[in-house]
């Protein structure tokens, strides 16, 4: 067995070879590193080297080459002093230290991290040092050096299988969310086997569960010298900032935001004369608190003197860039930018809140919620009770989901009872979805009556989450793509109309069950109609360009719509939004110069409001002509399929292929070069018979 000296040189006298085979490392680490070895003035593990020719006492370093390097840095900082020694292993070559150094990184055993743990720990008990004694010796910060002594004390079941490598560091950091061994422990049984056994964030929320975080809007709205004054306690660790830290007494907490909410709240009615106020300490209304409310609709206010001047300035300089691009045949960068600008002003003018008269506020029920801030805010909408109303009680936290963290209010009253485990829970609650959901697939008719009401009951909800539903089936508006646009089409008013006679009385019920009883009571006929409503409201805006363009033209055909009975371009929907030399284009495809002369001196807006007229068949037209521009529609508004591009000319392939072989090419290249001069002269001069006779 081959064994080479180790001998202590100065660690001016070595370098770092350039076949080192470490090529990369990690800053943090080596600032971490070089403070140590400055603290201790340790090296503990020799180097691996080979003398340079000619230079005693010299080496290459081929492994330690990271230590070596920080042991430079605090010679030249004045850490060390000049003659610092470092323990070299001097091999013969090269070859030798390279497949040494390989091995030495190739092997090398991160330690596990329970162990580091354990270890802080022993330190502090063995030889007495504090949490900011460890951390100066291993260069640490001592919330690092916190955080890792919080993990030596996880509960055992998680310690042991940290140590055992069973579950990630991050995993056991997860559970130290919470300083409670036993709901870390009681955690970690319950999801063992489980699919969420790996989930940091689930493991997260089971810990924490019955805390709020530091960044809750409750936790906002107290705030934390408040609560802590109360007798609050907080549960934080190294991974805890102000917003992520844990505030353990759940009940004093909602106590206190009720109290808060409750006083600004009647501030608030105080300050504007609202006839009653209710509070929420959540950041929304529920939908089960507005239900028998009569919304009071607001007031829009009127433009001002001022807003009215620039609203008509806006719209002015819009129809002098369109005049301009027009006269151009297409838009500039800069108008196209400028006209976004002006539009976004414009819509910002005309985008009015409405506002509440103080006789409506009077005789008004407001609800005031905590925003996200955590500040006090009033709902939007404004109420008036029905008579005789009872005030219920509401717990926002509890509206259409479960609270994982609810203390059992009764607890102190009764004796406690064992609970099922959530393993078991959600097996159960798995076994009897199954037993319902073979029954429902058993039953068309009962299938279709459910179908309908959850996506028609989830589609009235004025919050998003119908949870109580127990079902993930929803009828959702697509993306519109164009904001709050309006169309005011014919469409759009049978839409509403459609709406307007739909039997809305199935959703007064006071929950899910009832809505659903009394939706299964209407006539069928009433149901259909609800069906079709809500399959109908999901389908998506389309353009031409979007894979699902032709599926949707193919319903149009299959339900044998006329667009043009349904919809005729006016100024608002088509003409304002094309160019000034655009429309006259259209004029003259449709009734040629003759007709395009007869509006060219038109303004754009006057242009815009004469091509309403024409195509709607309002103007005294030439009959062949009238029946062309009630008829005609742009291309994405069709049901049609586009007419295929036909080709320019015929192909040197089609030529050769029609005239022969014999003198084919000669022809061919005549044919295809004068098809490129003319190709509709050519279309009409080769002929069949010319063909042939040529051939």
């Amino acid at each position: 067995m081959m064994t080479y000296p180790i001998l202590y040189v100065p660690a001016v006298n070595c370098r770092v070879a350039e076949d080192n085979v470490r090529k990369h490392s990690n800053a943090d680490a080596d600032a971490q590193f070089e403070a140590h070895l400055g603290e201790t003035g340790i090296v503990l593990q020799n180097l691996i080297g080979v003398p340079i020719k000619r230079r005693k006492d010299h080496y290459d370093i081929y492994a330690g080459g990271r230590r070596l390097s920080r042991t430079h840095s605090n010679i030249e900082k004045g850490v060390l002093p000049r003659d610092f020694e470092v323990p070299v292993m001097v091999v013969p070559n090269a070859a030798d230290a390279i497949s040494m150094s390989l091995a030495e990184n190739f092997f090398q055993l991160a330690m596990n991290p329970a162990d580091a743990c354990t270890a802080f720990r022993t330190i502090i008990d063995k030889e007495k040092k504090t949490v900011a004694d460890i951390a100066k010796r291993f260069s640490l910060t001592v919330r690092f050096v916190e955080g890792r002594l919080r993990l030596a004390n996880l509960a055992t079941p998680v310690f042991e299988a940290l140590a055992r490598g069973e579950i990630t560091l991050d995993i056991a950091k997860a559970y130290a969310k919470t300083s409670d061994p036993v709901r870390q422990a009681s955690v970690f049984e319950s999801l063992a086997g489980t699919y969420y056994s790996n989930n940091v964030a689930e493991i997260e929320r089971q810990v924490s569960a019955g805390s709020y975080n530091g960044g809750h809007p409750k936790a906002l709205l107290v705030g934390r010298d408040a609560y802590l004054a109360a007798g609050g306690t907080i549960d934080r660790d190294l991974y805890s900032n102000a917003e992520s830290e844990l505030w353990t007494n759940r009940d004093l907490l909602d106590q206190l935001a009720d109290e808060a909410l409750a006083e600004a709240a009647e501030a608030i009615r105080e300050r504007e004369g609202f006839a009653e106020v209710r509070t929420i300490a959540a950041t929304h209304v529920p939908y089960t608190a507005t239900m028998g409310l009569r919304r009071i609709d607001g007031i829009l206010p009127s433009l001002t003197e001022k807003q009215e001047v620039r609203q008509q300035a806006i719209k002015a300089e819009i129809e002098e860039i369109e005049e301009a691009a027009a006269d151009d045949h297409d838009y500039s960068e800069e108008q196209l930018e400028r006209i976004d600008a002006l539009e976004e002003e414009l819509g910002a003018i005309q985008d009015r809140r409405a506002v509440y008269e103080p006789e409506q506020k009077a005789r008004a029920l407001a609800y005031v919620v905590i925003g996200e801030d955590g500040q006090p805010v009033v709902e939007e909408t404004l109420f008036v009770a029905a008579s005789g109303e009872e005030d219920e009680d509401v717990d926002p936290e509890t509206d259409g989901e479960d609270d994982d963290g609810a203390d059992d209010a009764d607890a102190a009253e009764a004796p406690r009872k064992a609970v099922l485990s959530q393993k078991l829970v959600d097996r159960l609650a798995l076994m009897r979805t199954e037993l319902v959901a073979l029954h429902v697939a058993n039953d068309p008719h009962f299938a279709m009556d459910l179908g309908t009401f959850i996506m028609v009951d989830g589609a009235h909800r004025k919050f998003a989450g119908a949870y109580d539903l127990a079902s993930g089936l929803k009828a959702p508006l697509p993306d519109r793509r164009v904001g709050n646009y309006v169309s005011e089409t014919a469409a759009a008013e049978g839409w509403a109309k459609l709406e307007a006679g739909l039997d809305h009385g199935w959703r007064d019920g006071d929950d899910a069950a009832a809505r659903f009883d009394a939706f299964r009571a209407l006539p069928d006929e009433a149901r259909a109609a609800w069906f079709a409503w809500a399959i109908a409201r999901t389908i998506e805006p389309v353009a031409d360009s979007g894979s699902g363009a032709p599926f949707l033209r193919h319903l149009g055909r299959s339900l044998d719509i006329d667009v043009a009975r349904w919809w005729r371009p006016t100024a608002r929907n088509f003409f304002d939004a094309v160019t000034r030399g655009w429309i006259l284009d259209l004029f003259g495809e449709i009734g040629g110069e003759d007709l395009k002369s007869r509006y060219g001196a038109a303004k754009k807006a006057d242009l815009a409001a004469s091509a309403e007229k024409l195509f709607a068949g309002q103007t005294i037209i030439e009959a062949e002509i009238k029946d062309k521009v009630v008829a005609w529609l742009p291309q994405p508004m069709r049901v049609e399929e586009p007419a295929p591009v036909e080709a320019s000319g015929p192909t040197r392939a089609e030529l050769a292929a029609a005239i022969g072989a014999r003198g084919g090419d000669a022809l061919a290249d005549e044919l295809v070069g004068d098809a490129v001069d003319a190709p509709n002269d050519v279309a009409n001069d080769v002929d069949g018979d010319d063909l042939a006779e040529a051939a």
